[in-house]
């Protein structure tokens, strides 16, 4: 895919520093008025259009993380092709005049795959977690090394747009290991990273004291009761100015929940009261965007919660970037304390509404067993490995052994679903967040496991856990109490970065028994977004034109993906889905607005 040149950034030097009461840009106070957009969950052919609205709401300021794990797939590699083009995303920014704040982590939460780090890291089993250990730290210096010239060169006395970065990400709840943020800001430092840095955390005592150093600038995060909470982050740090750089407007949707919303009034009265003390604020989100492919990560607390596909977040622009109630709203807030441009969005036509048929399938076993080499390639085990161990870091893959009897099958854990066949006939589903480890297998026969993660745990201890079925596995005989541990097997990573190639043999029109490849094609005039439903459908993963859309999944709450109008051509598209489970009526329908769910009564 072929992007449009970015524009240049101006390349006068410029200044930001933090004064004793205030922000200074070029010496004069500052208020930093900021959203958060995250490039790597927009289409990059949509950023220039995002970055406009924030400015036509009154932002002066980008916020952004930066996923390690995203651009660096595989350890030594560091991508910044198409969507992870932080460079032109930058460019951008600055060509609308705003300023940017960039967030590197290597740690950074966002409901992302992992808190944005690379899984691809923890197959060593001695390395560190977020702490000041010399193989995390050696790795972080690799990512460090190819990330940072980016940013310094963008800097604002260089001429560029970002005038700060922050130091890890909320550390005060995870740790409080003070060597370790001292190792990264001389990382960053030797990176050529001379702007302020900042570090954030929630405005407790533990916390603020736990995730900073003196030297850093404090700020704060939090949705409601400014004045009190940034009494708080006051009293830790005496002077600079006060700022909420991540202040909650929405939140993000698992799946099997409601749809998460705040009134937009509600919302907005929070944002007046915290402008108000005259403190700087970073929208978190200004943009949700999309859990694109297998991105999203998880919560576990006790229960596994892995997030929804859609990040619209309640935001003040949606998903698809309509300016929505909160826009207008916080609009009208912003304009009380700083100028706002006359310029506003106009929002969109509905969306396309048509239907095709879901015309060609090809069951996953068919597909298999026809050796399309696009799937991967089977490896042999004697023992039961993680999908850490043979390098299958996202998704799905297929774990195969023979059984002699029938019995009691169980694992020392599933992370995260397992749907068990045996001689390709339906056993039963194990399920994490369900904490399902065992069930009956019927007989003896060649038993298959589809087994899929649905996204690694970004925040807490869980950080950096591995994937796919946990030993032992063991086949306990129901007459006899016979145990036996299955040591023989098979593994098929499937590559699901984009559908297999040639495996639609012929048209079949009927029920979409999963697991199962599914096809269709449709024409449009012109690229414009639409909205795939997915009501009636199982679970599974959708592509169009190659591209991974990301999950959907029957529980909800959302029964729609978003599909960039930039993904699509004039005339013929192609559709792919891959359903696990089943769909009866096998028909795919756009419809003219998202649906992402029932909210709370």
């Amino acid at each position: 895919m072929t992007y449009p040149a970015a524009q240049t950034p101006a390349t006068t030097a410029r200044s930001f520093a933090i004064g004793e009461h205030d922000f200074l840009l070029d010496g004069k106070p500052f208020r930093i008025l900021s959203g958060a957009l995250h490039y790597f969950r927009v289409h990059p052919d949509l950023w220039a259009d995002r970055i406009h609205k924030a400015k036509l709401m009154g932002l002066n300021t980008i916020e952004t993380y930066v996923p390690w794990n995203e651009h660096s797939r595989r350890r030594g590699e560091f991508d910044t092709a198409g969507g992870l083009d932080l460079a032109r995303f930058l460019d951008l920014v600055a060509a609308e005049g705003l300023y940017a704040i960039v967030r590197p982590g290597p740690f950074i939460c966002a409901e992302w795959d992992n808190g944005g780090l690379p899984a691809w890291l923890f197959t060593d089993p001695e390395v560190g977690v977020r702490r000041n250990e010399p193989r995390y730290l050696a790795a972080i210096a690799e990512y460090f090394d190819a990330l940072l010239p980016i940013v310094a060169e963008r800097q604002i006395e260089n001429g560029g747009p970002v005038i700060l970065v922050q130091i890890e990400n909320e550390y005060g709840a995870y740790s409080d290991d003070k060597d370790y943020l001292r190792a990264l800001v001389d990382l960053n430092r030797a990176g050529g990273i001379t702007v302020p840095f900042t570090t954030i955390d929630q405005p407790t005592d533990q916390m603020l004291d736990d995730g900073s150093l003196p030297e850093l600038h404090k700020t704060a995060s939090f949705g409601s009761r400014a004045t009190e909470r940034l009494a708080t982050l006051r009293a830790h740090q005496p002077t600079g100015p006060l700022m909420c750089a991540e202040f909650w407007n929405g939140w993000f949707d698992y799946w099997g929940a409601h749809h998460h919303t705040t009134g937009a009034e509600e919302a907005a009265a929070e944002l007046d009261e915290l402008l108000a003390t005259g403190a700087s604020v970073n929208l978190y989100m200004l943009h949700g965007g999309t859990n694109f492919g297998f991105t999203n990560g998880a919560n576990d607390k006790g229960v596994y919660q892995p997030t929804v596909t859609s990040y619209d977040y309640d935001a003040p622009l949606t998903e698809s970037g309509e300016p929505g109630p909160k826009f207008w709203a916080f609009r009208d807030v912003i304009a009380k304390y700083a100028p706002v441009p006359d310029e506003v969005p106009v929002a969109s036509a509905p969306a396309p509404v048509f239907e095709v048929a879901l015309d060609t399938t090809v069951s996953l076993a068919a597909a298999v067993a026809s050796g399309s080499s696009s799937l991967g390639s089977w490896g042999e085990y004697d023992h039961l490995p993680t999908l850490d161990e043979i390098g299958h870091f996202r998704g799905f893959a297929l774990y195969r052994t023979a059984v002699d009897r029938d019995g009691v099958l169980s694992f020392g854990e599933v992370r995260d679903r397992a749907q068990v066949f045996l001689d390709g006939a339906p056993v039963g589903v194990l399920s994490r967040d369900q904490h399902d480890t065992a069930l009956v297998v019927p007989g003896p026969g060649v038993l298959e496991i589809l087994v899929e993660d649905q996204g690694r745990v970004n925040y807490g201890e869980r950080i950096g856990e591995s994937k796919g079925l946990l030993g032992p596995a063991v086949l306990g005989a129901t007459a006899t109490g016979e145990r036996t541990e299955l040591t023989s097997w098979s593994v098929l990573p499937i590559d699901l970065d984009a559908p297999p190639a040639g495996v639609f043999a012929a048209a079949s029109i009927g029920p979409v028994s999963g697991p199962a490849f599914a096809g269709a094609v449709f024409e449009i005039d012109e690229p414009v977004d639409l909205f795939l439903s997915t009501a009636g459908w199982g679970k599974g993963n959708v592509f169009v034109n190659g591209f991974n859309l990301g999950r959907y999944w029957s529980r909800g709450p959302g029964s729609t993906l978003y599909v960039p109008g930039p993904l699509l051509r004039p005339g013929r598209n192609e559709l792919v889905v891959f359903e696990t489970l089943a769909i009866a009526d096998p028909m795919a329908r756009f419809v003219a607005a998202p649906d992402l769910g029932h909210t709370e009564f």
